[in-house]
């Protein structure tokens, strides 16, 4: 399922943080889009492997709505058994580096000073 505009401005987005929230929102899409970066071409049990915690209905449901929102591809191999492979797409890749940002304020965030604290 993909994402679906909110009512009240006329594409249904207040702005383009709004927009992209509707992408990446939930404990787990962030995580997808990482370890879709890190190892691309993951079949669905690799990802599973990748994102200890979350569960296959979870994965499986936002594969499709990441799928629908175009950033994630899916490409099914005509082998036997069945092989499904995902990687980001262009669009992901480009999430994915916008979010690159955000990752490094969290990684210094978790080795520098907390609220309240003295900086050494």
């Amino acid at each position: 399922m993909a994402t679906v505009n909110r009512p009240g401005t006329a594409d249904g987005h207040a702005c383009g943080i709004d927009t992209a929230m509707e992408v990446i929102g939930g404990r787990w899409k962030v995580l997808i889009l990482w370890a879709l970066h890190e190892y691309p071409s993951r079949r669905f049990g690799e990802l599973r492997r990748l994102l200890p915690g979350i569960t296959e209905k979870v994965l499986a449901s936002h594969l499709r709505e990441m799928e629908a929102d175009g950033v994630v591809r899916r490409v099914s191999h005509d082998e036997v058994p069945p092989r499904v492979e995902y990687s980001l797409t262009e669009d992901g890749t480009r999430l994915n580096d916008a979010l690159e940002p955000l990752a490094a304020w969290g990684r210094d965030r978790s080795t520098g000073p907390r609220l309240g604290e003295e900086p050494s």
